[in-house]
């Protein structure tokens, strides 16, 4: 079976994918980068996913797989990775949905201000996104550091990934302030391989 992974290494849903690849010693999974935006990307993302987005994941046996959710589903499951484990699975999927909101919220701020003249930014939006990511934030920093502690899952590649975005897009905004416990974990974290490797 043929697989490849579309998308652009700038976002934090496709280096979560690639960290899968990298933790898991997959070799076989090309990347090939693309141009995905949500004002039109280029005609091979549209083709691939209707809905334009990044990361798509093509097969040769069926048809293109997308969200990185459900291509980290995949890939575990095709190469026996063990990042979703079956005793802690629930944990691992709420956790990896915080991270993915993280995501979401923070790339949101970035198209608003980077699709729409800056008299035209919504602020109050701007900042209920950030106030979503600052939630989270202190979410895992005062329920899941035990969790963040234990062997590697994709819920903690998706905080990981989450908060280098913010520091690669959002570096004026200190998040580290008053979460130290997430902090120091996410320093020794980013220094793994799979992290180093795929840093924006």
């Amino acid at each position: 079976m043929s697989l490849q992974l579309l998308g652009s290494p700038a976002s934090p849903f496709v280096r979560k994918v690639l960290v899968l690849i990298a933790e898991a010693g997959i070799t076989d999974v090309p990347f090939v980068q693309v141009s995905a935006s949500p004002l039109g990307g280029e005609d091979r993302i549209n083709t691939a996913n209707p809905l334009g987005k990044i990361p798509a994941l093509s097969r040769d046996t069926g048809p293109t797989l997308y969200d990185s959710r459900v291509i980290s589903r995949y890939l575990d499951a095709h190469y026996n990775a063990g990042l979703y484990p079956e005793k802690r699975l629930w944990e691992v999927l709420t956790l990896e949905a915080t991270g993915d909101g993280v995501m979401d919220a923070a790339v949101s701020i970035i198209y608003e201000k980077r699709h729409r003249p800056e008299e035209m930014w919504f602020h109050p939006w701007l900042d209920g996104q950030w106030t979503k990511i600052t939630r989270a934030l202190d979410a895992v920093e005062g329920q899941w550091m035990s969790h963040l502690a234990g062997p590697v899952d994709m819920g903690q590649v998706s905080v990981a990934c989450a908060l280098g975005y913010l520091d690669f897009r959002h570096g004026d905004r200190d998040w580290r302030a008053g979460r130290p416990a997430l902090a120091e974990w996410y320093a020794r974290f980013a220094a793994r391989p799979a992290m180093a490797g795929t840093a924006p």
